[in-house]
């Protein structure tokens, strides 16, 4: 069995579906679709109670996401999503959403990570003049 550690995490292990071969500097291991891995690993831990700092990196960096977008889309600061990983506690609400969100896109429907991507950047608008309308149908914004 291999340690399969390049991933971040310490707990996985490979039965098979990996060839190693000898090179003139050490032993060389190769993946057989590691694409196919890394989704069956992260929805493995998706789909666990809880998530260790580093699992929740892996869910991160699998949906090719910085600290910084994950903070943008959790609503906080590229530092705590930091402290996250690096100590592991996690809050429940970011725990569930990232797992939330990271089995959407795998399985192709990404709308969850749009709409909070959506409020994000909502969020990061500054507060606008709105402006309404009154008409023989009621009330309206008016157009910009």
């Amino acid at each position: 069995m291999y340690h399969y550690t390049e991933i971040g995490l310490q707990n996985v292990w490979l039965e098979n579906g990996y060839n190693e071969r000898k090179t003139p500097y050490g032993k060389a291991i190769s993946i057989e679709d590691a694409d196919g891995l890394h989704k069956a690993i992260g929805r493995a831990v998706a789909c666990k109670s809880h998530l260790t700092g580093a699992e929740f990196r892996f869910l991160r960096k699998e949906m090719d996401l910085s600290q910084h977008g994950v903070a943008d889309l959790l609503g906080t600061s590229e530092q705590t999503v930091a402290l996250w990983e690096r100590r592991g506690k996690i809050p429940k609400t970011a725990d569930r959403m990232i797992r939330a969100i990271y089995l959407e896109s795998v399985d192709g429907n990404v709308k969850l990570k749009e709409l909070i991507g959506r409020i994000a950047d909502l969020d990061r608008k500054e507060d606008q003049r709105m402006v309404f309308h009154d008409t023989d149908a009621g009330w309206f914004p008016r157009a910009a």
